[in-house]
């Protein structure tokens, strides 16, 4: 038996990195799940837009650990959409027990030069799309008699960083989220946590933009010559964590391992908040 055997979860931003690593590592424990990601180009972000065709790749790898898949493209801004097609994927699934609010967007500035657009549409996708994910889903926890919520926030949650001022404000945002929700639920069986990744190896910060502002004085920077920059930001000797490190964190937090564990900060920074 695994560790999540015989329940469902709900996983945003799972077309690849930690979203995906997410659903597969629990899948691989003994869960369904439901796979969601928006699938397209987000304004004002430099990350390269997930497809369809990685969303089902997604369902397919779940699938392939004996999972059974629904996918959902849906943006988490909207939150009546997501709502509806949860409510169904629930229905086929015949339940809902954990959530991992993943989906999530970066991009740069300093902040008192960011753009309306730009601070809008982070805390949009970052902070409320967070809040809508847990309101379509809590219901349906509440319903099953508990379970657990998993928050994916960031180092950006815990300390301030530079030149990501919309990011940090609503990772911190994240924070307070999940603190209000743990208390909120902790009635009905429910538990509340964050996780808090350093760099991974996604690309999100694998593309040229992100390379580059670790890199300025490089006009177009090597994966081992921006590695060399983004070691710094860690305690550990490493430029990065692999989103499976997440999945494993976030495995943790959903199964009864985690049982008593709830309004948590789990980092997974290989000591960035320390430094």
């Amino acid at each position: 038996m695994g560790r999540v055997a015989g329940k469902v979860a709900l996983v945003t931003g799972a077309a690849r990195g930690i979203g995906r690593a997410q659903a597969v590592r629990l899948a691989e424990e003994g869960a369904d799940v439901i796979v969601v990601d928006i699938c397209r180009h987000i304004e004002t972000t430099v990350t390269p837009p997930a497809s369809r065709e990685e969303l089902e790749e997604t369902a397919r790898l779940v699938e392939k650990q004996g999972g059974r898949a629904t996918v959902i493209v849906a943006d988490v801004r909207e939150r009546d959409e997501l709502a509806a097609a949860v409510d169904a994927a629930v229905v086929r699934l015949g339940g809902l027990d954990i959530v991992c609010a993943t989906a999530g967007i970066t991009s740069k500035g300093a902040a008192v030069e960011l753009t309306d657009e730009a601070w809008d549409t982070m805390l949009d996708v970052n902070l409320t799309g967070v809040w809508a994910t847990c309101a379509a889903a809590a219901p349906h926890l509440i319903d099953s008699g508990g379970g657990a919520m998993v928050l994916t926030s960031s180092i950006a949650g815990l300390r301030g960083l530079p030149g990501v001022a919309h990011y940090t404000a609503a990772k911190h945002g994240v924070v307070g989220l999940m603190r209000s929700l743990a208390k909120e639920l902790a009635p009905h069986g429910i538990r509340v946590n964050t996780v808090h990744p350093t760099n991974v190896d996604t690309p999100m910060i694998q593309n040229a933009a992100v390379r580059s502002s670790f890199r300025p004085d490089l006009a177009e920077p090597t994966r081992e010559e921006f590695a060399v920059a983004a070691r710094t930001m860690n305690m550990l000797p490493v430029p990065w964590v692999e989103p499976r490190d997440i999945a494993n964190a976030t495995l943790f937090l959903a199964s009864d391992e985690a049982r008593y564990i709830t309004a948590a900060t789990l980092a997974v920074d290989a000591g960035a908040t320390q430094i």
